[in-house]
């Protein structure tokens, strides 16, 4: 930097430009996730449309009675099982969209490769369609979550 830089000709930009495209493509994608994650304490902290989730306790081993309490006071680290579960949940249901939107184009459009159609774009709306059946299954496949009116 003392000795002076390069002047930026068209070759240097270029470069720059792929090295940041690559990186901000990660970076993208890693903040989705995280976003995801810390969304879903959004969640279970409001009332959305009269109705709310709450994040049961697991019963105890010892107990023959299976009582579940509510927590009221979520933490990151109580999410975390759930969020495993709703992402899964979220990759399947994204996955299905993605088989019958594959049929549906390959029946009735005339793209010459399959996935001509197929962008990022498309993903994040994929990605929002699945967020919304996504919540109505969890509480059906995660055990710690109860739907309940507010």
């Amino acid at each position: 930097m003392n000795q002076g830089l390069k002047p930026l000709d068209h070759e240097i930009q270029m470069a720059l430009l792929a090295i940041f495209k690559f990186w901000f493509v990660l970076s993208w994608n890693f903040a989705l996730l995280m976003i995801l994650f810390r969304s879903l304490k959004y969640v279970f902290n409001t009332c959305i449309g009269g109705y709310e989730f709450h994040l049961l306790t697991c019963p105890q081993e010892d107990k023959k009675d299976e009582t579940r309490q509510r927590i009221t006071n979520i933490a990151y680290g109580d999410l975390l099982k759930v969020w495993r579960k709703w992402f899964m949940l979220l990759i399947w249901i994204v996955a299905a969209q993605m088989i019958v939107a594959l049929i549906i184009m390959k029946l009735f459009s005339s793209y010459e490769n399959i996935f001509d159609w197929f962008n990022i774009y498309v993903l994040y709306i994929f990605i929002l369609i699945a967020g919304y059946f996504s919540f109505i299954a969890l509480s059906i496949q995660c055990k710690k979550v109860r739907i309940a009116k507010c």
